[in-house]
């Protein structure tokens, strides 16, 4: 029996079928005076297998949310999955995946390099006791150490 379509683009994808850690375009949408918003899927852990550790997850968030916009005036936003495997990253106007893969590649070095969370306090953050800059830092380092299966979406 077929499942039912969903409305959410990734209940719609086969998560046994993926290969971690990739950065797909999961989604498009345009606005009513056409601008159009990608959505991309950047998945760091193997669904189902494994996942971050919501203090490198938190810090991951916060850096590449700040470091991100460094090389690009294109982000929306980037947001945690809520099973922890991974990250939402939504760019107005940006349809060109290789500049994609290139600007989280310049992230995440920068993530490697920082010193400090940005927004690591009561005052910029709802949770700021849940950090980890190593743990943020030793995901960046995976991550780019595989820089060439990103491409790869299934196994």
């Amino acid at each position: 029996m077929a499942e039912e379509k969903m409305n959410v683009e990734s209940f719609n994808l086969d998560h046994t079928k993926v290969k971690a850690p990739y950065i797909r375009l999961a989604d498009i949408t345009e606005g009513a005076h056409g601008d159009k918003i990608h959505k991309y899927d950047l998945r760091i852990c193997q669904p189902n297998q494994g996942h971050m550790e919501m203090p490198a997850l938190h810090s991951l968030e916060h850096m590449m949310a700040e470091h991100s916009r460094n090389h690009t005036e294109q982000v929306v936003d980037i947001s945690p999955m809520g099973c922890q495997t991974g990250f939402y990253i939504a760019m107005i106007n940006h349809d060109d995946y290789d500049d994609v893969l290139n600007i989280m590649e310049k992230t995440l070095n920068d993530v490697t390099q920082a010193t400090e969370v940005p927004a690591c306090n009561e005052m910029q953050c709802g949770w700021a006791a849940s950090h980890s800059l190593e743990g943020a830092q030793e995901l960046a380092r995976d991550l780019l150490a595989k820089r060439d299966e990103w491409t790869q979406v299934f196994a």
